[in-house]
């Protein structure tokens, strides 16, 4: 008997993201791949193009994320899913509106949560397995991310908690700590509108940098290759944290041997954001008004 085609579910595959990596490496393992994006029209030309790859539409946020509906758009069977969807941000804390950042963690946290509800009786009848896109902003402070990275943080926390949970159910759970892969993920991010009275307005420029990602993503790895590394570790029934993508080896040592204070210079060599702090620490000091 021909044992049926496996089957995967992956959120956010636009063209030239992460998600759209996946969907393709997974396709060219013979999964049949239902690649999810809030707007069709976003996905690349290979996966619109491709046999064994269904195109759905779906937005992670809306409230009909229904079992019976779920069910019907997979065809009864659902072997792996991909919280993939996701959105980054780079603005100081102090001058973040309250109901943005809770729209990111809604998108970054509730979001995976309600697919993991919606999904879960599909991947227990499969024994399947569960990734959940997480990032290495989850485990290092980095200034002027720290409402993305605290989204990611509840992420990987809540991910390795479903590990447990899920288990006795049969369900492998994967949390991806993913570290420099190159994709869009900048593209969406707005330039910071710092409010008038911010104290950060003498680093706008630093900020408006950070934003259009290039120093983020100014050395990283392939989506693809970042891709194959994380299918193949489907494939071989790893479960628990997968740290990939550029260094993942060497930030996931450091994050377990070296004090904070080693991590701290290790950023600060990447970002620089050192210089720019004196700078607020300087004009705060300096009692001088910013236009």
């Amino acid at each position: 008997m021909i044992s049926p085609r496996k089957s995967v579910l992956i959120t956010g595959c636009s063209a030239g993201g992460i998600g759209s990596a996946l969907a393709e490496t997974f396709e060219e393992r013979g999964y049949h791949v239902f690649a999810t994006l809030r707007t069709p029209s976003k996905i690349s030309p290979r996966l619109s193009a491709a046999g064994n790859v269904t195109i759905l539409q779906l937005d992670v946020l809306s409230r009909g994320l229904h079992r019976r509906r779920r069910r019907a758009q997979t065809g009864g069977r659902l072997d792996v899913l991909v919280n993939n969807s996701g959105r980054t941000q780079i603005f100081p804390a102090l001058d973040t509106p309250v109901d943005e950042a809770r729209e990111l963690f809604d998108l970054n946290f509730w979001a995976p949560l309600a697919m993991v509800q919606a999904f879960a009786p599909l991947l227990i009848e499969a024994r399947g397995c569960l990734v959940n896109n997480a990032s290495i902003s989850a485990y290092i402070p980095t200034p002027f991310v720290g409402i993305y990275g605290s989204s990611k943080a509840a992420l990987a926390m809540a991910s390795n908690t479903w590990q447990h949970e899920l288990a006795p159910l049969g369900v492998r759970t994967i949390t991806l700590i993913t570290c420099g892969v190159k994709s869009k993920a900048y593209d969406n991010v707005d330039a910071p509108r710092l409010p008038a009275n911010s104290h950060y307005l003498v680093i706008r420029d630093y900020l408006e940098g950070l934003a259009d990602g290039g120093q983020m993503h100014s050395d990283v790895m392939d989506a693809h290759r970042y891709a194959r590394d994380v299918v193949r570790a489907v494939h071989r029934g790893v479960e628990g944290e997968v740290w990939a993508g550029k260094s993942a080896l060497v930030a996931r040592l450091g994050c377990w041997l070296f004090p904070r204070s080693i991590l701290n210079m290790v950023l600060d060599g990447m970002m620089h954001f050192s210089p720019e702090i004196a700078k607020v620490k300087q004009d705060v000091h300096s009692g001088k008004k910013v236009d």
